[in-house]
């Protein structure tokens, strides 16, 4: 869409400058003058033209930033980074998850998330509620913080646990349509074909030199999928269901894996744009 866009406008400059060659050309009374006898001139050979890169070209071979940006307008639904920004601002979520626990079962909890959007992923506040069969109980997001609530009583969470949190909040989709905000870097590392979907493969570094590379559907400008490494161990995440959630695209489902092991499942119920939280949500208190 960014291309035929840019093809678009090419289009019309060359309309307006053709129109005003033409008004240039409109006949204007004048008096007669005597013309000197033409000399003769030795015609030149054209000169050669300044190269530069067309549209086609660009679309063929575009550079990190256009496929970043091209994402961005996408996920906009054609509104870019503007309209993500006035739409979500706040974000109530619902919606069942499959967690792989201690013993090596999957186990499920219905949960409910808020989200507060910060200028950058740090400083975004989020809440998680989780009620599995055994327990239920809170995570919260803060001022670059993770702390715990059970029982009205606030807990640290286990390094695992609060790990497994913070992760989700980095290594998602924000990571790569907030790279701006958050300051990272870009590199193009190339494309791939996996089961005749062609990709491009982008990675994206932040600040605290955290690296992601994501899947970019060089067809939709979708990402169907992103791999990060923690501790040694490599995660990949990918991206179904893919809906238009108030006038952005969200995928309703999304699977971790842990290398070739699927760790978390998460299906979502309900999401809603723009309603107020309170901000006693994301309070210890």
């Amino acid at each position: 869409m960014l291309f035929r866009f840019i093809h678009v406008i090419s289009i019309l400059l060359i309309f307006l400058t053709a129109s005003a060659f033409v008004s240039a050309q409109a006949p204007v009374k004048q008096e007669p003058v005597k013309q000197a006898p033409a000399k003769k001139v030795e015609k030149k050979a054209d000169p050669k033209p300044t190269p530069g890169i067309s549209a086609k070209e660009a679309a063929k071979n575009p550079t990190a930033e256009m496929i970043a940006e091209t994402t961005i307008f996408v996920y906009g639904l054609g509104g870019g980074r503007l309209v993500l920004d006035q739409i979500r601002k706040t974000a109530m979520e619902k919606g069942r998850t499959n967690v792989l626990n201690d013993e090596g079962r999957m186990e499920q909890a219905a949960y409910q998330k808020w989200t507060s959007r910060g200028e950058s992923l740090k400083k975004q506040r989020i809440r998680l509620d989780q009620e599995f069969p055994s327990a239920r109980y809170s995570l919260i997001y803060n001022d670059d913080k993770t702390f715990g609530i059970f029982n009205e009583t606030v807990f640290t969470p286990r390094d695992d646990a609060a790990r497994a949190f913070q992760n989700q909040i980095i290594y998602g989709l924000d990571f790569l349509l907030r790279y701006k905000e958050n300051e990272s870097q870009l590199v193009l590392a190339g494309k791939e074909k996996i089961a005749g979907v062609e990709f491009h493969l982008l990675d994206v570094t932040d600040k605290q030199g955290r690296k992601a590379r994501f899947f970019v559907s060089a067809k939709t400008y979708r990402v169907m999928m992103l791999e990060y490494t923690d501790e040694g161990k490599k995660y990949t995440r990918k991206y179904y269901d893919y809906n238009n959630a108030q006038g952005t695209l969200v995928p309703f489902r999304t699977v971790l894996y842990q290398g070739d092991k699927m760790i978390e499942e998460t299906s979502i119920g309900t999401v809603t744009f723009g309603q107020k939280i309170d901000d006693a949500m994301y309070s210890a208190n």
